[in-house]
């Protein structure tokens, strides 16, 4: 008799390598949390809980469901002292200050960057010279880790630093882990399709499909100069892909299917920006944010890792490999701790200054990448990536302008990505 389990195993694990496959794994294994959740959030609306509930349950019913109208202005008092604190301080301690965050910012997102192409692009448990070894196959597995380190760091400012009274519902929340999830796994798994400098371009030209994402969203209005510098952006990008050497990823269907994902990963984290704008209406801050799109990230991934049987297969890839097992935390606490350097640059010094010191970051990412792990760029190419951060720059310098004008002008506000 012919066994059929034998020819079954290797057909499954086939399916498994094919990222579109996994895609719609993980989609399946998040929709068996949020199908029941949408229809919990239409009974409760449906029978008007919030009217008739009673008991135990009530509090975290309504947090979850309805949350609080109330209206406070600590947030609003806490970024004006905040401001007035900085106006007050010396230009030596604005200084260090300044470094402190600027440093921060670089150390933490240039070590993840490094570490990220480490763990998804090269083997574990083998040698240089001989080869062998395995590789993490699990993007979703990385995600959980970061998010779980961030849920525990933003739980644990929450507690420890005052923050506004909470008045969002925490179903709310669930749209924008979602984004932020499938827009993390997008980027890790890009990675086995294309050059991490590739992956950092097509980051840095987001600002496309966030204008696209902000008039769906949110309607909000752009000015020419945003029009004109996008346009530049993904001049800038074109020359650089339409240069690079095939010589590291020789199938099309392979570079076509990076593209595919990383143009998945642009229109999820465009989304989860606009979203999170549409949220602060609330007047939460940004830990509290912070906090609450990471306990939903952290239900969905484990709930999906646990169905696949895939998280305890990755518990035993760290067991059998101690530095894999190293990399991932590491990764974790950059993700976490530049987080939190970002909510303290941007309360600080503003947008502005942190919009050049990770513009900057982009760049130097680039060029690291590309010293440690061999990535060859062309003239035209390097050319490329010199037209999007001059964009980028030219942004950041118009919307300096702008604000600055709009100050001395009586008009309404044009919305900026």
């Amino acid at each position: 008799p012919v066994c059929v389990r034998p020819c079954y195993t290797p057909l499954l694990e086939g399916w498994q390598d094919v990222w579109l496959f996994r895609f719609f794994l993980n989609i399946l294994g998040y929709s068996t949390i949020v199908i029941p959740g949408y229809f919990l959030i239409s009974y409760f609306n449906r029978i008007n809980y919030l009217e008739t509930g009673r008991g135990l349950c009530f509090p975290v019913i309504k947090a979850c469901v309805f949350g609080s109208d109330s209206k406070t202005t600590l947030l609003d008092d806490a970024s004006a002292a905040t401001r007035n604190e900085a106006e007050s301080t010396s230009s030596a301690r604005q200084a260090f200050k300044l470094i402190f965050c600027a440093a921060g910012l670089q150390v933490s997102y240039l070590t993840w960057g490094v570490l990220q192409e480490r763990v998804m692009t090269r083997s574990y448990g083998g040698s240089e010279t001989e080869g062998g070894g395995e590789r993490f196959r699990d993007s979703q597995f990385l995600v959980f880790m970061n998010r779980i380190l961030a849920l525990t760091v933003s739980g644990l400012c929450c507690v420890l630093f005052k923050q506004p009274r909470h008045g969002a519902p925490m179903y709310k929340y669930s749209f924008a882990s979602l984004s932020n999830i499938l827009s993390s796994w997008c980027q890790y798994e890009a990675l086995k399709y294309i050059s991490f400098p590739t992956q950092v371009l097509a980051k840095a030209s987001k600002v496309i499909p966030v204008m696209l994402m902000g008039k769906l969203v949110s309607h909000k209005s752009y000015e020419y100069w945003e029009y004109f510098t996008a346009v530049l952006i993904s001049v800038g990008v074109s020359m650089f892909l339409l240069s690079s050497s095939t010589n590291k990823h020789p199938s099309t269907v392979t570079t076509f299917s990076g593209v595919v994902i990383l143009a998945g990963y642009i229109m999820f984290d465009s989304f989860t920006s606009n979203w999170q704008d549409n949220l602060f209406k609330y007047k939460m801050s940004s830990v509290q944010m912070m906090f609450g799109v990471n306990l939903f990230s952290c239900l969905f991934t484990v709930g999906s890792l646990l169905e696949q049987g895939a998280f305890f297969d990755s518990l035993a890839f760290m067991s059998r490999h101690s530095e894999f097992a190293f990399h991932a935390v590491l990764l974790s606490i950059c993700s976490a701790c530049g987080q939190l350097f970002i909510f303290y640059t941007i309360s600080q010094f503003g947008a502005a200054v942190f919009t050049i010191i990770m513009t900057l970051r982009q760049a130097i990412a680039i060029l690291l990448s590309c010293f440690i792990y061999g990535h060859a760029i062309t003239f035209v190419g390097a050319l490329g990536v010199a037209v999007v951060f001059l964009a980028l720059f030219l942004r950041i310098y118009a919307r300096s302008r702008m604000k600055k004008g709009s100050k001395r002008a009586a008009q309404p506000p044009v919305q900026k990505v």
